[in-house]
């Protein structure tokens, strides 16, 4: 790390203490602490999910929305409880897992976990391909390239520090937020209907299901959960269990912010397809190239473009977290990391393959997170194993209600996996 890294790390930190010493009050208080929950979050606002969330509403309108909102509830649940874990031991969840458990399980999650990190990639390269495709004309192929390279450059920025990242990557978020609030407001969706579904399930048929299932996949993200632990594991160290409960604080309030943003990021990819698409009759619009050019005669080139521009930020910003995540999960399982530039190449060989053999990509998409959805148990098993031994986390510790909560979300994530094996093998509702 360089002279000007570390300096730039020292001041950040020194911040912190200052907002956990309370000499700084207000805004000015949490803003060291923004950082990890919005790198975590990009994550739920990958392009896998503009392909369950585009044709969900296209499909069933506004019928689904409620699940977007139980998927990022969750969400909020179980990344709060991923960054108090790193808070309380100082350890990512991977490295938790293979102090903890044998040996063969640890390598079986890492397995797991490794098919899970080629998933995701799949989703955030083909996104980020396909945005360069409609919006610069490049090539699919040479576009999965110039992604590699790029995602390559932001995450070599670590180099300068968990700061400069950690900005870069909010300025994503915020660039994909300010697209979809440019798209709520040209698409003049139905509020009150919004507002209806957001909170009343409806389950329809086995089409509905499967897609249910594929946003809750698209949301809550394993590499995300595995991730969040590493980020605020050392990133600022508490000296006694009080200044462990203020870093938590901060962070819960961070959580909330980050995952609250994603959660009306995803909202409104939904509600604006219904808007644009199921209300106009356009109702088969199931892959992100048909949802651009369907755009342009609907709600005119602006929305089009922006919607553009946001796939392809989500694209490049959630691949080089992947990225990030790929790491965590490698050197935590296994005890063992490899150059960046060779995982990048790695996980981008899917991409090239699909690309190449000119496969559907948001079919593609969709399988992906369906993949995802059925690794997810597993990371959020462990988690709750470990936050709620007091043995580990000391003050930290979950209360009852919260491991309460954290495993009826993973029984519902249980419950919808089961659900899409037997329908996906020949089962019907």
């Amino acid at each position: 790390m360089s002279t000007h890294s570390c300096e730039v790390e020292s001041k950040a930190v020194r911040a912190a203490r200052a907002s956990i010493d309370n000499q700084r009050r207000g805004l000015r208080a949490l803003l060291p602490f923004l950082g990890p929950a919005f790198v975590a979050c990009i994550a739920y606002i990958d392009p896998g999910n503009y392909a369950t969330n585009i044709q969900s509403g296209s499909e069933f309108g506004y019928k689904l929305l409620w699940v977007i909102v139980l998927a990022d509830l969750m969400a909020m649940l179980i990344q709060n409880m991923s960054a108090k874990l790193g808070i309380a031991t100082g350890k990512n969840l991977p490295e938790m897992c293979r102090e903890y458990f044998p040996n063969w399980l640890s390598y079986v999650m890492w397995g797991f976990s490794e098919v899970a990190a080629m998933a995701t990639d799949i989703a955030e390269f083909l996104g980020a391909t396909l945005g360069l495709n409609l919006l610069f004309h490049i090539p699919m192929l040479i576009g999965t390239l110039v992604t590699g390279v790029v995602t390559y450059l932001i995450l070599m920025m670590e180099r300068l520090g968990f700061r400069p990242l950690e900005k870069f990557i909010a300025a994503f978020v915020v660039i994909i937020a300010l697209c979809y609030l440019l798209e709520t407001i040209l698409a003049k969706p139905a509020f009150g209907q919004i507002a209806y579904h957001s909170v009343v399930p409806w389950i329809g048929n086995e089409d509905s299901v499967l897609l249910a299932v594929g946003v809750i996949g698209a949301t809550v993200m394993p590499h995300a959960v595995y991730l969040h632990s590493g980020l605020t594991q050392n990133r600022v160290i508490a000296r006694n269990d009080e200044e462990k409960r203020r870093i938590f604080r901060f962070n819960t309030k961070e959580v909330i912010i980050a995952m609250g943003l994603a959660g009306l990021i995803n909202l409104s990819m939904m509600f604006m397809a219904a808007s644009a698409f199921h209300a106009s009759g356009h109702t088969g619009i199931a892959d992100i190239s048909t949802a651009y050019k369907t755009l342009t005669p609907l709600l005119g080139p602006a929305a089009a473009v922006a919607f553009l521009i946001s796939l392809l930020a989500s694209g490049i910003s959630s691949s080089a977290v992947g990225t990030m995540a790929g790491q965590v999960i490698m050197q935590g399982f296994v005890g063992f990391t490899i150059p960046i530039w060779i995982r990048r190449i790695i996980t981008m060989l899917p991409t090239v393959v699909v690309v190449a053999m000119g496969l559907d990509p948001t079919r593609t998409l969709v399988i992906s997170q369906v993949v995802l959805s059925l690794v997810l148990p597993m990371p959020v098993i462990a988690l709750i194993y470990f936050t709620r031994r007091r043995d580990i986390m000391g003050v930290l510790v979950n209360r009852r209600i919260v491991t309460w909560a954290a495993s009826i979300a993973a029984s519902i994530i249980l419950a919808l996996n089961i659900l899409l094996l037997y329908l996906t093998f020949g089962g019907s509702i």
